[in-house]
């Protein structure tokens, strides 16, 4: 069965981003989420065996090193941010975890280092699939879940983490399903689409394209409206193609978006004017309930 003529798999990110910084630019999204939510995070157990060391520093508690972790890392302090977020991890603090995880996995102030970072995020994993997912946190446990999926996908270069598709489907399928993740939604969109670590089906891809494509994720609007135009193992639906791939092209920023210009260039230049105008209509409708989803 044919698939989207498309650019290789880039999980969660849009073709055509550097393949090195991929794990980096995966999780640098949600930054701004952490600074957000750093007063308001739980405390929760870990493993003893899997606790970090205490750092020299004194805290009153896990929220207060992960307050000072923040702070120290705002102010240029990276190593200070990493004692109190190692002190924040110890103590069952999430987004202490998920920080140093990002942290690893860009060498953002500590040695790059994706066997740490993946034990970071998995940290999480095991210590909070029971959270609900509508919890403050949720944005970022589905980030970690993401994480580890690419990881599974690809695999860790000389360690003990090797690529196990089926693995990274359990991941992402978990943050798109239990938290309703748009980036989890097109990965997992993707793993069906090619038929990576689960039985091909055009038909399961273009369903998860289409619930992240709601929430205004722009790749997914495109591969979506791709399979829609060319039919790719479904009906023809030239239309309702050509809006999506019309709602991703006004989305799109700088070049590593040029594969949409290129596949909205390509269905629009096939079309007829009355699909054209039928499409222009219909993509301000979609625009409209792509925006209502995001909030």
């Amino acid at each position: 069965m044919p698939t989207s003529r498309t650019v290789p798999y880039r999980p969660a990110w849009p073709a055509g981003a550097d393949p090195g910084r991929l794990r980096t630019a995966l999780l640098a999204g949600f930054l701004g989420f952490t600074l957000m939510l750093a007063a308001n995070e739980p405390t929760t157990a870990l493993d003893a065996a899997a606790r970090t060391p205490v750092p020299e520093k004194g805290f009153r508690s896990g929220r207060d090193a992960l307050r000072s972790g923040v702070r120290d890392y705002n102010a240029g302090d990276k190593q200070g941010a990493v004692r109190a977020l190692e002190y924040a991890a110890d103590q069952g603090q999430t987004l202490a975890l998920w920080k140093l995880g990002r942290m690893y996995a860009a060498g953002d102030g500590v040695p790059q280092d994706d066997l740490k970072a993946f034990e970071y995020f998995s940290r999480i994993a095991d210590d909070t699939t029971d959270d609900a997912p509508d919890t403050p946190n949720s944005g970022v446990l589905a980030s970690a879940f993401n994480a580890l999926g690419t990881y599974f996908l690809e695999g860790i270069k000389g360690t003990y983490v090797r690529s196990n598709p089926e693995r990274a489907y359990e991941m992402f399928n978990y943050a798109a399903s239990y938290f309703g993740d748009p980036n989890a939604q097109y990965n997992l969109a993707r793993l069906y689409l090619e038929g990576t670590g689960v039985e091909q089906d055009p038909r399961k891809a273009a369903r998860w394209f289409n619930l992240a494509a709601e929430k205004g994720h722009r790749p997914a609007q495109a591969l979506l409206g791709d399979l829609l135009v060319n039919g790719t193992g479904m009906p023809r639906q030239t239309v309702k193609g050509l809006s999506w791939l019309a709602l991703a092209r006004a989305g799109v920023q700088g070049a590593s978006d040029a594969w949409i210009v290129d596949l909205y260039d390509k269905a629009w230049a096939s079309a007829s004017e009355a699909d054209r105008a039928d499409a222009m209509a219909q993509a301000q409708t979609l625009s409209t309930g792509s925006t209502r989803k995001r909030r």
